[in-house]
């Protein structure tokens, strides 16, 4: 497995910034794919862009996080290549809306569902033409049907029913007391992750690291997991850090009730979650419903589940949970720590990356200044959250894998495990990026203060 990706030097340039800047340079005819600044959607990059584009799994050169020259003219050729395709694309999709809202139709995420079906019909048909009208309502039809009873308002149909509800309510206490909550030592399990962690920023393929197999075989995701029933504590190395990293809000999990509703505002910690609010994530989030079971069973493989060690099922999704937890309690964006005993490579890539943000170092000085906070506390909370990076990472880390349990898809070497703890660590940095550069405006265009009251 390649090391984790970082810039070396001037020449090597951010992927997401060569997809932007290409972007750009496509012109005009993009706007149902792009954002209010012109820049490419989120979606469209995850669901257009990176899979039916770049395809990094046929150019692996381009699956790196920072490009050297070769690949980043490379992939500016791609999209660019692929503009006219992009512009018959977006006018699909307006197509596509348009006649959505014409069926009555509202279940789902437009993007989520059309996206892609859009860049194959452009792909096949070019721009709208003769006789678009009735591909695109046969295309909206279609998936409307592949999608359907895999919403969440067949979940929450499916779990009003009071009969259904109190048969299910008894499942999760019966799954609940079945549980094996004898004390567990994850101490072991903390140690050996260091070393698999070692392993990801050595050079050299790594799927068939024994110590990730080892974790896997003798179960240390479990018994992390049964640890955190137990009130385990210490694990880490820093007796201030909760085992569980923000997992769940108590001190230990509770068991889950069947819930009636949620909200993506005010979702709780991950074990903290009902079994309507975790289906709910996974129906608000999947990009091809298709390829999930109908509600039903949804609902009864959720029932076990939710009751299973750290929630999840699968084995080497448990051990990931561990392998980010060491991972997490390391992340020092601040560099405050530097050198720290117990850093492995992976962490040293990892934060080595976080502190090269250009765009965010002088927003990280901010946040840390002792001075008095002029916007009310944004600045206050951004800095915490540099402070303890772990919980936003353990919480997205664990979204990520739950999905994955769903989809009955495991980790199946390292390979695959650091793609998805690398690729969390990606999205919370990002994430502190574009929520760095909010406040920054925001400070920026509220008026100054009279010099009198800046004295006082």
């Amino acid at each position: 497995m390649p090391t984790p990706s970082q810039p070396t030097g001037d020449e090597r340039r951010p992927r997401a910034m060569v997809i932007d800047h290409a972007w750009h340079g496509l012109g005009p005819g993009l706007e149902s794919l792009s954002g209010p600044l012109g820049a490419p959607l989120t979606r469209t990059v995850k669901l257009i862009v990176l899979p039916l584009i770049v395809r990094p799994a046929l150019r692996p050169e381009l699956a790196a996080d920072f490009l050297g020259p070769a690949q980043v003219a490379s992939l500016d050729g791609l999209i660019r290549e692929s503009g006219t395709r992009l512009a018959a694309t977006a006018q699909w999709f307006t197509l596509l809306k348009r006649t959505r809202r014409a069926l009555g139709i509202v279940a789902g995420n437009p993007q989520d569902l059309y996206f892609q079906r859009c860049f194959e019909l452009a792909t096949e048909h070019g721009a709208p033409a003769a006789g678009a009208d009735a591909t695109a309502r046969a295309v909206v039809e279609d998936v409307a049907d592949t999608v359907d009873g895999r919403t969440v308002e067949a979940l929450k149909d499916h779990l009003a029913d009071a009969v259904r509800r109190l048969r299910l309510d008894a499942k999760l206490a019966a799954a609940w007391e079945r549980r094996d909550p004898a004390p567990s030592d994850a101490t072991a399990a903390v140690a050996l992750a260091a070393e698999v962690l070692e392993a990801c920023g050595a050079p050299g393929p790594a799927r068939n690291s024994p110590q990730y197999v080892s974790m896997v075989e003798a179960g240390h995701g479990g018994l992390f997991g049964r640890a955190l029933w137990t009130h385990a504590s210490g694990v880490w190395g820093h007796e201030d850090l909760p085992t569980h990293l923000g997992l769940t809000a108590r001190q230990v999990p509770q068991r889950p009730e069947v819930g009636r509703g949620a909200s993506t505002a005010t979702l709780p910690a991950p074990l903290d979650r009902t079994l309507f609010e975790r289906l709910f994530v996974v129906l608000q989030s999947s990009a091809r419903r298709e390829e999930l079971p109908t509600v039903p069973e949804l609902v009864k493989q959720e029932a076990g589940r939710s009751c299973a060690p750290l929630g999840l099922c699968d084995e080497s999704l448990r051990v990931a949970v561990v392998l980010g937890g060491r991972l997490a309690v390391g992340l020092d964006p601040l560099g405050t720590g530097e050198g720290a005993p117990g850093r492995t490579a992976a962490h040293r890539a990892v934060n080595s990356r976080w502190r090269r943000e250009a765009s965010a170092l002088r927003a990280r000085r901010m946040t840390v200044s002792p001075r008095p906070d002029p916007d009310g506390g944004v600045l206050d909370a951004l800095a915490q959250d540099l402070r303890t990076p772990w919980a936003a990472y353990m919480r997205r880390l664990w979204v990520r894998l739950h999905g994955r349990d769903v989809r009955d898809a495991p980790l199946e070497d390292l390979d695959a495990a650091w793609a998805v703890l690398d690729g969390v660590a990606r999205s919370v940095m990002m994430d502190h990026r574009a929520r760095v550069r909010s406040a920054l405006r925001t400070l920026s265009a509220a008026p100054a203060r009279p010099a009198e009251q800046r004295s006082a």
